[in-house]
């Protein structure tokens, strides 16, 4: 499965986006997707990450409402809505899903390494 982000631009603060991670190569339908993103010279974050039918969804502290993940797996896209931008926000966002079937606890969605592919993230810029 290849995964190609897509979605990123210049935004000004308080801007919104929706960034969209499409699969091509094979189905994402069974497997939870999450965004990770990644600021100049900082290590990758992880942002959210959403089950494979779309049911449940779980937030990194720091979205604080503003972002949204969501999924339609009949385009077999996950999307993420990203409201009241702020400078901090900028980074390039990346797509990565996770193809285990076992349960995942949740203090491992973080770990990039938990991940099996990954998109080639797209750039989000914030002006202020």
């Amino acid at each position: 499965v290849q995964l190609q982000a897509s979605g990123g631009g210049l935004v000004q603060a308080g801007g919104s986006l929706r960034l969209s991670c499409a699969a091509s190569g094979g189905t994402i339908s069974n497997d939870a997707v999450a965004w990770f993103r990644q600021a100049p010279g900082k290590e990758r974050e992880y942002v959210a990450r959403i089950g494979w039918r779309g049911r449940k969804t779980h937030y990194s502290v720091f979205t604080e409402g503003r972002f949204i993940i969501s999924r339609d797996n009949a385009k077999n896209t996950v999307y993420l809505q990203i409201s009241s931008l702020k400078p901090e926000d900028a980074g390039v966002y990346y797509c990565a899903g996770d193809t285990t079937q076992a349960y995942t606890q949740i203090d491992a969605y973080a770990r990039p390494d938990l991940y099996d592919y990954w998109g080639q993230g797209t750039q989000v810029t914030v002006s202020s």
